[in-house]
């Protein structure tokens, strides 16, 4: 398959338009962030939103305006082809989209609703302090990054540079954004004053530590152990009823000496929930253990659950 039919055949899948409609929200929040509490502080985040507001204003201050969605797309355009040839088509192909609606989104939240109508006189910001707006900003783009990030898909810029760093270096996500953040933070010393850099800085790190939070959040799952005689009913309850893999591991009893049978299984919380009712509802008595997983890598959520 070439890459023109990878490309045309999702059209026609419920998917492709599920992920088109999560792309464009998560684009759209992405930009109020930017447009009410990045751009009137005036604090340079470390991301290419940042970078693009320290190129405009240089640009400004030697009598060439350049607004700072323009700097935003032009720089975006750049990145995607590093996206489009070092981590793959698909992601290349989402990441051209929201990139590209980033910039108008910026424009059309300023034609919506300007932020200095939000402005309280006296004040900088829409907040009115800028530890309030570095706070609110982060937040909202880490849950709008991690979204576009569980389909594939980035906000386009620094983001690009982050996955790329992810998938051939194996950092967190979080830690990549945190490291490429700071460094164009410090671009803002050519235009802000020290004490506004540091707090990008400050932010850019909360920024990473949100994504991490919110991503090990969306890819949760329940690494569960059971021990019982009753194993085999466990075995196809996870199978028949959850339609989930198990692995089934034999064990000696330290104490006792007495030999028994170790199910573990990856579940979903709901799973799990439904997993110790069943357990409960058929007096099914063994030795459970239950813990948090953030990452799974192989076909586990790759692969369609069978028809019963």
């Amino acid at each position: 398959m070439n890459i023109k039919e990878e490309l045309i055949q999702p059209l026609g899948t419920f998917k492709f338009w599920k992920e088109l409609v999560i792309m464009t929200l998560g684009m759209f929040i992405a930009a109020a962030s930017v447009y009410y509490f990045l751009m009137p502080s005036n604090l340079v985040v470390g991301s290419i939103t940042g970078l693009s507001m320290v190129i405009s204003s240089v640009f400004t201050a030697i009598g060439i305006p350049v607004k700072v969605s323009l700097v935003v797309t032009v720089i975006n355009a750049i990145l995607l082809v590093l996206a489009w040839l070092l981590i793959g088509a698909e992601f290349g192909a989402k990441t051209v989209y929201t990139a590209l609606i980033l910039g108008p989104f910026i424009e059309l939240w300023e034609i919506i609703l300007p932020y200095k109508n939000l402005i309280e006189p006296g004040q900088t910001s829409v907040m009115g302090d800028p530890w309030f707006d570095l706070l609110c900003f982060v937040l909202i783009l880490s849950a709008s990054q991690t979204i576009l990030f569980h389909i594939n898909a980035s906000t386009g810029g620094l983001d690009i540079l982050a996955k790329i760093v992810n998938k051939y270096l194996h950092f967190d996500i979080g830690t990549s954004v945190s490291v490429a953040g700071a460094l164009i933070c410090c671009s803002a010393f050519a235009v802000n004053p020290f004490r506004m850099v540091v707090i990008g800085l400050i932010g850019t790190w909360i920024n990473g530590l949100a994504l991490d939070y919110f991503t090990a959040g969306l890819n949760r799952r329940k690494r569960v152990c059971i021990i019982s005689s009753r194993y085999e009913e466990i075995r196809r309850f996870i199978i028949d009823e959850l339609q989930r893999g198990c692995s089934l591991y034999e064990v000696t009893g330290g104490y006792n000496g007495k030999k028994n049978v170790e199910i573990q299984a990856l579940l979903t919380q709901n799973e799990f929930a439904d997993l110790m009712n069943y357990l409960k509802m058929n007096d099914i008595h063994g030795f459970i253990t239950a813990g948090n997983v953030s990452e799974i890598y192989g076909d586990w959520n790759s692969k369609k659950k069978k028809k019963k």
